[in-house]
């Protein structure tokens, strides 16, 4: 079954909703100056909160980052007891040397370049992901973004860049599409964040229809 990440989460009573829904993974941002940033204190008391209400199996905690200290990254990652990084900058392999965790690894998908080039490059970055141990995410690009743009690309592309092997697809996916794009790239999870909100806050109903069709698409 395709795993489920929900992202950008900075409020308790939606870390209830998905971690009873069957979330699989539960993302906070600590780039610093987007719109979903979180502070470490504030992450680490929401963290301590949800263990202290819910005490089923929870879902792995993932901190994003980009182009951020590898020390101050994994100053985080043991004080907010997270369980994974998403790396979502220029970090390169020796970097990943670095953080003392799992690692997800955002690449940027051109919306509209599919040239031979463009593939070949994405592919080597997508394998030399893999090849260090680590996870691959699809996401879309947006000069001059970081993180994910809330905009598709061409599901098409993935098997031309990652062929049937494991990976996390992001960017633009929503309750409406999510049935789709996992019928149609077969991804070990799906990734979202601006796709269940409303106006820019966490939607309950969308978080909860995107989770259920999620799981429904990959039964």
């Amino acid at each position: 079954m395709t795993k489920v990440k929900i992202c950008g989460l900075k409020k308790l009573e939606h870390m209830l909703t998905v971690t009873e829904l069957g979330a699989d993974f539960l993302g906070f941002v600590f780039v610093e100056g987007v719109r979903r940033e979180i502070s470490p204190d504030d992450a680490h008391g929401l963290i301590n909160q949800l263990k202290q209400n819910y005490t089923g199996k929870l879902p792995k905690l993932v901190g994003l980052f980009a182009n951020q200290d590898s020390s101050y990254v994994n100053q985080i990652v043991n004080y907010c007891d997270l369980d994974m990084v998403q790396l979502c900058g220029d970090e390169d392999s020796e970097y990943w040397a670095k953080i003392n965790s799992s690692i997800i690894k955002q690449v940027k998908m051109e919306v509209e370049n599919h040239s031979e080039y463009v593939l070949n490059q994405i592919k080597q970055k997508v394998d030399e992901i893999r090849n260090a141990g680590h996870m691959p995410l699809l996401d879309s690009y947006e000069r001059g973004a970081l993180g994910g743009t809330g905009k598709t690309f061409d599901w098409s592309m993935t098997k031309l860049v990652s062929g049937n092997q494991r990976l996390i697809l992001a960017g633009g996916l929503t309750p409406a599409n999510v049935n789709q794009a996992i019928n149609m790239v077969r991804p070990w999870a799906v990734d979202v964040s601006s796709g269940v909100e409303t106006n820019g806050q966490k939607d309950d109903l969308k978080l909860r229809d995107f989770i259920n069709n999620a799981f429904n698409a990959s039964k």
